[in-house]
């Protein structure tokens, strides 16, 4: 029995409108204490902020926390997968996009989300597919925590 994104995914998934400032988002972040958030324009997921984001975008450059919209500052175009996609799949789209959470959508409408901290943790197969990647190909640095602790 294979098991798919939507058998792990989260449901409860903050979403805030991309015209907010990071500080804004970053108070969301720190009242929710998650990692990220998904960045809606009239009600269509367009872009996710992540705590990486705001490392890079913001503080990196110096950005003012006040002006600064998390439009301009997201990861975007959105990468994406459907609640009836293989845990295997989404788990290789993470490593090929070099991405640590995705978005999960049926339709054009948000559904949940799936991390690779959620996957590393739920399935012995994938970490068996995430430990074979991992030592084919260059693990990218943002996953080497996620890998070595939960896979190595």
């Amino acid at each position: 029995m294979s098991l798919k994104v939507e058998d792990i995914m989260v449901t409860d998934v903050i979403t805030v409108d991309a015209n907010l400032t990071v500080k804004e988002a970053a108070q969301i972040m720190n009242k929710f204490e998650i990692g990220c958030l998904v960045a809606v324009d009239k009600g269509k997921a367009t872009g996710i902020l992540t705590e990486r984001d705001l490392l890079k975008r913001v503080v990196a450059e110096a950005r003012d926390v006040e002006k600064t919209k998390i439009k301009d500052v997201m990861s975007s175009p959105l990468i994406v997968v459907e609640p009836e996609m293989e845990l295997e799949d989404a788990a290789k789209l993470m490593f090929e996009m070099k991405i640590k959470k995705l978005p999960v959508v049926k339709g054009k409408q948000l559904v949940g989300l799936i991390t690779l901290t959620d996957i590393a943790r739920f399935q012995p197969q994938i970490m068996k597919i995430l430990k074979q990647l991992s030592q084919r190909e260059q693990t990218p640095k943002r996953m080497k925590k996620i890998i070595n602790h939960y896979v190595v």
